[in-house]
């Protein structure tokens, strides 16, 4: 099972639907040159599939392994880390006055989908990292910045997110964890934590926790909660008094320890409140939110494996012919690459639009910018994850019976790819929030212009032309959907509710048809203008056609089930279910 990184789609897409030309001319990305942003990638793409992608199977059959609270990971794990570390990966994206490069974090979330696709087990511990580095640096005081940041972001240590116990996964409200004020300023950490990604492991010299707790006299529910800094190895080189007790056996990414942690077994588990008492909830949401349109690049980045594995055994197989000269293949195959190029499409907008929130002077294009990446967050991660387990079932569909056979390497992808859709807040409550939160903001509106400006840009006729009343229909379901469900946003929350799956998935579709439409019109331009691949760029015309002619209606057809209000859901009793 090989890798290679799809760098010229890559570059592609950051051009002509993320804007990096754009994102350079900020001051804060001045460094981020068109030479260095290519070098990056490739460098990049080197340490994917010359080094992370060999361990991927190794770490599927081995598997990370616990003995009496420590954890190793397979050989050639910590090494490949090492080379991470070294090669400063780790650092791109961060705040140079801490040791970062300052890159802009849609370049860093092309770089994660790369060891993503090479091995995602392993790249959760990176993205973990990362994810505590946002929170740090947003919330966390000078003095902590300076003592944890600057190590997080070199890479020498690892983050964590420390939010679900038993009794409290998406009601984070119900934790139990308690932190008691010490006369230091420190405080005394209390209870357990599961489902603790990369929680223990060999690969790092310590490891930053960040866990929820409540202070003795916070309020309850998820306005008591407190952010604190719970280090593995405490600043005077003495070790913690925390513990991972076991490690998940799960269905996939087995080389990423999923941890059930216990703080102060002994009573001497010192943490360092991050931020205000009782606003852990935003200090962590900082962090969730980062790693919710990184968890929507892992769904790029297993259909993008599934489908060149699945590729090049189409190529090999032969039943009568070659199985990719079969058109019930080829629709597979056109499927998969369609898809994967729309919801990396979708993904660069959604990172993009973070850079610009983040760069821009104006204050009210900053507050368009942040409006448009909170708006698509939700759809990033939820149809992009259900869209990595779906595209990752058809590789194993491409396989044939050879798929469901483990030593071919598909049926990996398609149980790696399953958690996504779960972690990070499941697409349910994505779509929830999408539809509960985001919608009634209103920044759709300007959102949908910009798609029917797309429409109205492309040709009546030809290939492009073709794309054009496909993706009107789309628009137009979208808009009545999104109308119907604003409307219903107060007395009808059931009904809005009972809809906001099949509209996230909807609104993935029309967005990614008309990313695609973008790409089109572009690659159309530099046809005419005899400038790159032809063969590339007439490949991403007819990849869009084929996603607004197969794909896009089916977000069409998804108006009725939008709509139908929540009643039937519930028009059997609890025990009708089981007659």
């Amino acid at each position: 099972m090989t890798y290679t990184a799809p760098i010229t789609e890559q570059t592609f897409v950051l051009e002509t639907v993320a804007g990096i030309g754009e994102i350079q001319q900020l001051p804060a990305y001045e460094s981020a040159t068109p030479d260095l942003v290519q070098a990056i990638l490739v460098e990049a793409g080197k340490l994917a599939s010359g080094v992370f992608a060999p361990l991927n199977r190794k770490g599927d059959t081995e598997g990370a392994k616990w003995n009496d609270g420590a954890v190793t990971l397979p050989a050639g794990f910590a090494d490949a880390y090492r080379q991470y570390v070294e090669g400063g990966w780790g650092s791109l994206g961060a705040d140079p006055v801490y040791g970062g490069q300052g890159m802009p974090f849609v370049l860093a979330s092309a770089v994660q989908e790369q060891l993503t696709s090479a091995n995602m087990a392993f790249s959760l511990c990176m993205m973990l990292t990362q994810g505590a580095i946002e929170a740090l640096g947003a919330h966390a005081s000078e003095d902590q910045k300076q003592e944890y940041l600057t190590k997080l972001i070199s890479g020498e240590w690892t983050g964590t997110m420390n939010l679900t116990e038993p009794q409290a996964g998406s009601d984070v409200g119900a934790l139990r964890s308690r932190a008691e004020p010490h006369a230091d300023g420190s405080y005394r950490i209390t209870g357990q934590k599961i489902f603790i990604t990369w929680g223990e492991h060999d690969v790092a010299d310590n490891i930053i926790h960040l866990v929820l707790a409540r202070l003795p006299d916070a309020p309850g529910g998820t306005k008591g909660i407190s952010l604190f800094i719970v280090p593995k190895i405490l600043p005077d080189g003495s070790r913690n008094d925390l513990r991972c007790v076991s490690i998940e056996h799960k269905l996939g990414i087995h080389a990423s320890p999923t941890c059930t942690m216990s703080y102060g077994d002994e009573g001497n588990c010192i943490g360092y409140l991050v931020g205000a008492e009782n606003a852990g909830m935003r200090a962590m949401f900082t962090m969730m939110n980062h790693a919710r349109i990184n968890v929507g690049m892992q769904g790029v980045s297993v259909a993008e494996r599934a489908y060149q594995h699945a590729l090049a055994f189409s190529k090999e197989r032969v039943q009568v012919k070659r199985i990719i000269e079969h058109p019930d293949v080829r629709r597979m195959l056109m499927t998969m690459k369609s898809t994967t190029e729309a919801i990396r499409a979708l993904g660069y907008l959604n990172a993009a639009a973070v850079d610009r929130a983040h760069g821009e002077s104006d204050t009210e294009a900053k507050r368009e910018w942040q409006a448009l990446a909170d708006l698509l967050t939700p759809v990033t991660k939820g149809y992009a994850t259900d869209m990595g387990v779906e595209m990752s079932s058809l590789a194993v569909q491409v396989f044939g019976g050879m798929g469901f056979i483990e030593e071919t390497g598909a049926a990996q992808h398609l149980r790696d790819s399953r958690i996504a859709p779960i972690y990070e807040g499941t697409n349910g409550i994505q779509a929830l929030d999408l539809v509960n939160r985001k919608l009634p903001q209103g920044r759709w509106k300007p959102l949908f212009a910009d798609i029917r400006e797309t429409i109205r840009a492309l040709p009546g006729d030809g290939d492009l032309g073709a794309i054009k009343p496909y993706l009107d229909d789309g628009l137009a379901a979208l808009e009545n959907a999104t109308v119907w469900l604003v409307g219903n946003h107060g007395d009808g929350f059931d009904d809005a509710a009972a809809g906001a799956t099949p509209y996230l998935r909807m609104f993935g579709i029309v967005a990614g048809g008309w990313l695609l439409a973008k790409q089109a019109l572009a690659a159309s331009e530099r046809l005419a203008a005899g400038e790159g691949d032809p063969a590339f760029l007439k490949a991403k015309i007819v990849t869009a056609r084929f996603f607004a002619e197969q794909i896009v209606p089916q977000g069409t057809a998804l108006l009725g089930p939008i709509t139908r209000g929540g009643a039937l859901l519930f028009a059997l009793d609890e025990a009708q279910f089981a007659a």
